[in-house]
């Protein structure tokens, strides 16, 4: 039931994914992040196993915080995205991972871009994405409405079509979105979207 997509505008890449925390027929916690800042100028959506997402993103954080420590220099979104999707194809044919990125991030040379990657290590520089039962909605009405020069504020007004699809017409929709932007200012929260502000049990009352 996971819902994450992205897309590349002018100058600017943006990500959306839902919080909720699922189990079977169990929400956990509504207020999941599930895009994780992986360095000043990169960011990484990730649908799957809530073990396998948290491991893998952490781990791939932290190697490229170890490259930029080591070496003095950042790696590009591309390289990054390289690291990622080798790791997979290893991890692949011992222990795989379940886990589909969404990697976006931004470089002083080439601009804005974003890269798909599944659990199977296939890797795609694309202009959109989305992974989940989401997917369905939004990569239908990106493919409507995008065009490459759109403006943040376009983008997000595209976004917001993308999240009122999925709340429209999932039949389990999570209610919670948060959006997530990267350009030449760094990578940082954007904004949320929210329908339900928490969960409330007996045992809170």
């Amino acid at each position: 039931m996971e819902c994450v997509f992205g897309l590349v505008g002018n100058g600017f890449a943006i990500v959306a994914a839902d919080t909720s925390a699922v189990h079977s027929i169990l929400l956990h916690k509504n207020n999941e992040d599930k895009i994780m800042v992986l360095d000043s100028h990169k960011l990484v959506a990730a649908s799957g196993e809530p073990g396998d997402r948290v491991q893998f993103t952490e781990y791939v954080q932290k190697n490229v915080s170890l490259y930029k420590f080591r070496n003095g220099i950042p790696l590009t979104t591309s390289a990054a995205a390289n690291f990622t999707r080798g790791e997979l194809a290893t991890a692949l044919r011992k222990n795989p991972y379940s886990v589909n990125i969404l990697l976006a991030g931004y470089d002083n040379e080439s601009g804005a871009s974003l890269y798909y990657i599944d659990y199977i290590a296939t890797l795609h520089k694309v202009d959109k994405g989305a992974f989940g039962y989401g997917s369905y909605f939004s990569l239908s009405t990106m493919d409507r409405h995008y065009r490459s020069d759109m403006t943040v504020e376009e983008a997000i007004e595209l976004v917001d079509k993308c999240i009122l699809e999925i709340r429209s017409r999932l039949v389990i929709a999570p209610p919670n979105f948060v959006i997530k932007i990267v350009d030449k200012d760094g990578a940082r929260e954007y904004a949320k979207r929210q329908s339900v502000v928490d969960v409330t049990t007996a045992a809170d009352v």
